[in-house]
């Protein structure tokens, strides 16, 4: 596949046109997939900075960023309140990570992974133990290392999320990583990438007031008549669970 429009001057497209492209190109309109495709180029090449000096050629990395930029455009979502330009980002890091990971540039020893099993494991173990998730500190004194090894094998072997998957699902009402996407200009993705993680540790009745109030904008009378307990109970735990996020988060 040759994409080498580097040097080409480009028409600047306003978001309504992009996603009217993105519908002629999802029915097989080859040109208007092309004409995204090009306007969008700049977008793959400042995607592929951020992956430089890993012994690969950075036209090569542009050829598979355009790829995940393809990818972007077929599977994209018209009915979402997003800029094209917000969900094709993770869409083109995600297919340049794998070409690296695939090609053996991003590897993981095998005792990190046998260190990251264990503290897996520690972390169920001491998730029962105390009734809360417990901290990098906890983890660390437990199986005698430093915070800073627990943290990195917890990274160096996390497979990498996609923004469809699902944080929390009710009644077949899904919300998913892009869902939280909700201003493309705040730059905040990976934070929230980050807070999706510390929500699955919830337990399912934490999980669901944190769906009702922050995605569903219930009030707490609301979700006190949905749980069949009290105001000032959803009250508490809603701050325990805030306070439990922003701990975790610190981490």
């Amino acid at each position: 596949m040759n994409l080498d429009y580097k040097k080409t001057k480009k028409k600047h497209l306003q978001d309504k046109e992009v996603k009217e492209l993105i519908a002629q190109a999802q029915k097989g309109d080859r040109t208007a997939r092309d004409r995204i495709v090009h306007h969008n180029t700049r977008l793959v090449w400042s995607v592929v900075q951020r992956f430089m000096n890993r012994g690969y050629d950075q036209d090569d990395l542009f050829q598979i960023g355009c790829i995940g930029l393809i990818k972007s455009i077929d599977k994209f979502d018209l009915t979402y309140e997003v800029k094209f330009s917000t969900y094709a980002v993770p869409m083109i890091i995600g297919e340049i990570q794998r070409f690296l990971r695939d090609d053996g540039t991003v590897k993981v020893s095998r005792s990190i992974k046998e260190s990251a099993n264990h503290i897996r494991k520690m972390n169920d173990e001491l998730s029962k133990t105390l009734g809360r998730v417990p901290t990098i500190q906890e983890i660390a004194n437990k199986l005698d290392l430093s915070p800073e090894e627990v943290v990195f094998a917890q990274e160096a072997s996390r497979q990498l999320a996609s923004i469809h998957e699902t944080v929390y699902e009710n009644d077949g009402d899904p919300i998913t990583i892009l869902d939280q996407i909700s201003n493309p200009d705040d730059g905040k993705w990976f934070d929230r990438i980050a807070l999706k993680d510390e929500i699955d540790k919830l337990n399912e009745r934490e999980k669901l007031i944190i769906y009702l109030r922050y995605y569903k904008d219930q009030t707490q009378s609301q979700v006190a008549e949905r749980l069949s307990i009290s105001q000032v109970q959803v009250s508490r735990l809603e701050k325990k669970i805030l306070d439990q996020l922003k701990e975790q988060l610190n981490e």
